[in-house]
């Protein structure tokens, strides 16, 4: 259905009209702007359907499998670091609960498995999960590592990864048998990883560096780096591969740039040119579009990823950041 929805939808010039009204659609693209909001899109119009405000300085969001619930990680700035996740209703496009984390603080990256809302407490050195059946925090885990910041579950909940920026590491969480218990496995990569994305068969895992150009393979299987390679950025903190493998994709938040790299050969196929500080990427199911949060120019990048040109840019707020697709079941 979503791939439908998007393969009818036109490619637009800049889409600044807002419908603060209007229903959310049932396939939506959500955009979280750092200056506390959540911009709900129609991907077809490129319109802003509906504006959500959140916690302070959100940066990452999910949502439920049933595309009901979208939770947002509202991790603060330095000096006042966020302790809640933001609960929004998108169907009435209200935010219904903050969730108050207690002692975790700064919560960042943020991934919805198994009924619940994963999320990663950077100062505490944690992962946590929220339950919003029961709207509680049920469950913890420490990682011990510094500056752990995204966060991604495998479909079964039985293998949990991490990106640790200030230790350096990839975290491979694995729960053993039918206990409770998780066994770690860590493994060192390019310096302070923080982006990652997994590759589509899910046999691999692609950590970019922030500090330095570079990218590193993690064999899953084997847990065990399988290799590291140059990429041509200054500093990037996302990483996203295409569904078919074909291509990988890194902001370059210094440079303003779109680095497309070819996925087989790890070698750079083009340059896009966005604007000012790139950060969230995000691609469409079928492949055929990224959208790239242009963060210093308060816009979000719609890349053909057949053309690999930019086909279109949503105003969506003030420094966008993480976004997520919403697929109402």
């Amino acid at each position: 259905m979503l791939m439908h929805i998007l393969r009818r939808a036109p490619f637009f010039i800049l889409a600044a009209a807002i419908s603060l009204a209007a229903q959310t659609p049932s396939t939506a693209l959500l955009v979280l702007n750092k200056e506390g909001s959540l911009a709900i899109v129609d991907p077809v119009s490129g319109k802003v359907t509906g504006r959500v405000p959140t916690g302070g300085q959100p940066h990452e969001v999910t949502v439920s499998a049933d595309g009901k619930l979208a939770f947002a990680s509202n991790m603060g700035t330095g000096n006042a670091p966020g302790k809640t996740l933001s609960v929004i209703d998108l169907v009435s496009q209200k935010e219904i609960h903050r969730v108050q984390l207690g002692a975790l603080t700064r919560p960042h990256g943020i991934f919805f498995a198994n009924g619940k809302a994963y999320f990663t407490a950077e100062d505490n050195r944690m992962i946590g999960a929220y339950n919003p059946s029961t709207d509680q925090v049920d469950w913890f885990l420490g990682t011990g590592q510094d500056g752990t910041h995204m966060v991604a579950v495998s479909n079964d909940g039985k293998q949990i990864y991490t990106t640790n920026r200030g230790s350096n590491n990839v975290a491979i969480f694995e729960q053993t048998g039918t206990s409770a218990a998780w066994h770690e496995t860590l493994v060192p990569v390019c310096p302070s990883p923080e982006g990652f994305d997994l590759s589509p068969d899910g046999k691999q895992l692609w950590a970019a560096s922030t500090t330095e150009g570079k990218v590193s393979i993690v064999d899953l299987a084997g847990k065990k780096l399988a290799a590291t390679f140059d990429v041509p950025l200054k500093s990037t903190n996302r990483i996203k591969i295409a569904p078919d493998n074909k291509l990988a994709l890194l902001s370059d938040r210094a440079g303003g740039n779109l680095v497309v790299l070819d996925a087989a050969t790890r070698k750079p196929v083009k340059t896009i040119v966005l604007g000012k500080n790139p950060e969230g990427i995000l691609i469409t199911p079928d492949g055929d579009r990224a959208y790239v949060a242009v963060s210093g120019d308060n816009n979000v990048a719609v890349i053909d990823l057949k053309k690999l040109e930019i086909a279109g840019r949503i105003s969506t707020g003030t420094d966008p950041d993480g976004m997520a697709w919403a697929v109402r079941k």
